[in-house]
């Protein structure tokens, strides 16, 4: 899922993005909710994770900013607040979970996990395309009776590709897509990263799958 983190303190908003990160989310992280109301408006996102307090814009203002503009994806708090009347402005202003500091991480996982089935976009743990499947929980590929691990990049590319199949994809869209706010990925890593995708498929017999479309991009096209 493509996550927006919101904490203004960076001791707990770096262990937060690397743990969230590792198991294969694209994490998009600031600490100002200026920055965040920004974002919001310029990017489609699975999932907000929201400090209550921030400068500037606080994460119940974020939300409910978020979700006046019509937005459905979960939102979930993370708050040093834990009455009642707390909770429930968190609620009103349309967050779906909360989660009180110091922040436990594999909950903060087990949260996120439940809140993805929420989303929108959810389409269970599993991506199909005719006999390839892609495990979105252990990041496996499968197609037939073979099946590899891939690393996190591998999967966070073949997950975006299986979102879009049939689709040329520019070099500039999989930067977007893949690489985080703020991140400035090499001007080859497309290319690096598209042919260790490709190799890595040559072990189950999918290497044909994705195409390199010149002068365009690269498409996963459905093979016998």
């Amino acid at each position: 899922m493509l996550i927006l983190l919101v904490e203004d303190d960076p001791a707990q908003l770096e262990p937060l993005q690397a743990a969230l990160s590792q198991v294969g989310h694209i994490v998009d992280a600031v600490e100002e909710g200026a920055t965040a109301q920004w974002l919001i408006k310029e990017k489609g996102y699975d999932l907000l994770i929201l400090d209550w307090m921030l400068p500037q814009v606080n994460g119940v203002e974020l939300c409910r900013q978020y979700r006046n503009l019509g937005n459905t994806s979960p939102v979930l708090m993370l708050t040093a607040k834990d009455t009642t009347v707390d909770k429930v402005d968190g609620l009103d202003a349309g967050a779906d979970d909360y989660i009180v500091k110091p922040v436990d991480v594999l909950e903060l996982l087990a949260r996120v996990r439940a809140l993805g089935r929420r989303s929108p976009l959810w389409t269970g743990d599993t991506l199909t395309l005719a006999d390839l499947q892609l495990d979105l929980t252990s990041l496996n590929l499968e197609k037939g009776e073979q099946k590899i691990q891939l690393s996190v990049r591998e999967f966070q590319l073949m997950e975006y590709l299986m979102r879009h199949p049939q689709q040329v994809l520019s070099r500039d869209q999989i930067e977007q897509a893949l690489w985080s706010w703020g991140s400035e990925p090499e001007s080859n890593a497309v290319t690096t990263l598209v042919r260790r995708l490709r190799q890595r498929m040559a072990a189950i017999g999918a290497k044909d799958w994705l195409e390199t479309v010149y002068g365009m991009g690269y498409r996963l096209d459905v093979r016998d």
